[in-house]
């Protein structure tokens, strides 16, 4: 699956950003520390920069000389940039979801007592749980929540990373 990506206009220049990125653009007329929302060109969902700070770029030196008449004038520039922030809020959350829905879907409401006993001994907001969240939780846990956790995961989301750091945290209990 490929990253998503979108493609905005800042300052009537086309970036192609992903979420998380850092850009360095000609000057906004946005303040340090707000947001808004960029023109989007390409891409789903909304995408949101934050103002990082506003710089200046590197010194340009500009030259100018006349051979045999001893005329020599110098000068500098430095343009005025933003550094921004970008975040492709809604486009990610979309993506989880449509994740996370069919599972839901075509698992079976009517199971059997078993399974729904061990649907009720997930600790609570397993569902919402990242991968990393997983791993650190999963050594307070109980063996019968470690074992429900488990059987989830492998009937449900199946994420290797999870299923692994369950798998080790029943073994050390």
């Amino acid at each position: 699956m490929a990253d998503s990506y979108a493609i905005i206009r800042l300052g009537n220049k086309q970036h192609r950003v992903r979420d998380g990125e850092t850009l360095v653009v000609d000057r906004l007329s946005t303040e340090a520390g707000k947001s808004f929302e960029p023109d989007v060109l390409l891409g789903e969902g909304m995408v949101t920069a934050t103002v990082i700070a506003h710089e200046r770029g590197p010194k340009i030196r500009i030259g100018k000389y006349r051979r045999r008449t001893g005329y020599k004038r110098h000068n500098g520039y430095r343009s005025a940039t933003s550094r921004v922030q970008i975040s492709l809020g809604a486009a990610k959350r979309a993506t989880t979801a449509k994740k996370e829905a069919p599972p839901k879907a075509e698992a079976p409401k009517a199971e059997t007592p078993k399974a729904e006993a061990a649907a009720a001994k997930l600790p609570q907001s397993y569902e919402e749980m990242t991968v990393a969240q997983i791993k650190e939780a999963a050594a307070t846990w109980k063996p019968a929540q470690l074992e429900a956790a488990l059987a989830f995961e492998q009937a449900n989301a199946a994420r290797k990373g999870a299923i692994a750091a369950l798998e080790s945290a029943l073994k050390e209990d």
